[in-house]
């Protein structure tokens, strides 16, 4: 008798596990809130098809743009809180955009990082028939053209906008800024010659530095990137105000109750220290990591969104 209650007791407690987290028997749902293609949606794809073998379900990537990653979000936060709808998101979501768009929840209240597993920061270029072929030319012919040039950046409110800004203000070269929806209708102007540089994401620039269409001039990482070893940063230039870094990963509902936190954090731990996976993120620009401390994640985050608020009210930064 006994022996059958605690087999009981155990098949009791092994139900009540799988129906809090559905992973065992139901598709996961990581929703991308961005077009396919960018930064964010190429990271899904990589993490999402390696998660899928590793728990036997199917991983659905959902493409859910708009109103600053806000659509997406306010979709998973919609939904259960089982861990069965992620978001694949990146860090300016919650650091930038809330600095300039009113959003439809609190970025540290109703989400939490649950796991990054890359980062990247953001490369100087030009295009490569630009009269500069280093950053001390760069600053030297802007300078020399001063309110006849111009930076683009992929996006209003970002950390490419934000750059932009601070390079021009503290170098004096007085730029106007151009924004683009997105890298790629920015960077063909870039080449057409329309605007003279930009702070690019390593993942749409790195491709066209190797292949010789543009011209990389910092990095503003904290060390090199292993991607552009020739390419200084912006601290050894003299402007660590220029560091710009932030992580891409995976983000959830506040409401995840701890044991199901613990295994989704587990489950992406494992993929991400995948050395297929690895190499996967390092061949686009990424720097691969395996980050699943949720506290030191929001800490990182908030410091970001603290920044990012002071350069928003320094430049006086108000989306039309």
């Amino acid at each position: 008798m006994k022996t059958f209650v605690r087999a009981a007791l155990a098949l009791s407690g092994w139900t009540l596990a799988c129906s809090a987290w559905a992973w065992a028997d139901q598709a996961v749902k990581l929703i991308v809130p961005a077009p396919a293609g960018g930064t964010m949606d190429i990271v899904g794809r990589v993490i999402g098809q390696q998660l899928s073998v590793d728990i036997g379900q199917p991983v659905i990537i959902e493409n859910k743009p708009g109103a600053g990653g806000s659509i997406g979000i306010q979709a998973m936060l919609k939904a259960p809180a089982d861990g069965n709808t992620l978001v694949m998101a990146a860090s300016n979501v919650l650091a930038e955009v809330p600095q300039v768009m009113k959003l439809p929840f609190d970025p540290f209240k109703d989400v939490i990082p649950v796991a990054a597993v890359a980062r990247s920061g953001l490369v100087l270029v030009s295009a490569a028939s630009y009269p500069a072929q280093d950053f001390p030319q760069l600053v030297a012919h802007l300078k020399a053209n001063k309110g006849r040039t111009a930076f683009a950046s992929y996006s209003p409110g970002t950390a490419s906008h934000y750059a932009g800004l601070i390079l021009s203000d503290q170098a004096g070269l007085d730029m106007q800024h151009v924004a683009y929806a997105g890298s790629p209708p920015a960077l063909s102007n870039l080449l057409g010659g329309q605007v003279d540089v930009m702070f690019d994401g390593m993942l749409t620039s790195v491709p066209m530095i190797r292949s010789g269409k543009l011209r990389a001039y910092a990095f503003t990482g904290a060390r090199r990137s292993r991607h552009l070893p020739d390419v200084p940063t912006t601290i050894e230039l003299g402007y660590p105000q220029l560091a710009f870094m932030g992580w891409v990963g995976v983000i959830g509902s506040s409401r995840l109750p701890p044991e199901v936190l613990a295994k989704i954090q587990a489950a992406l731990a494992k993929v991400a220290s995948a050395p297929a996976v690895q190499q996967r993120l390092s061949d686009v620009g990424l720097e691969p990591e395996t980050n699943v401390d949720t506290p030191a994640l929001i800490r990182e985050t908030r410091a970001m969104s603290q920044r990012n608020a002071a350069i928003v009210q320094k430049f006086g930064i108000k989306l039309n």
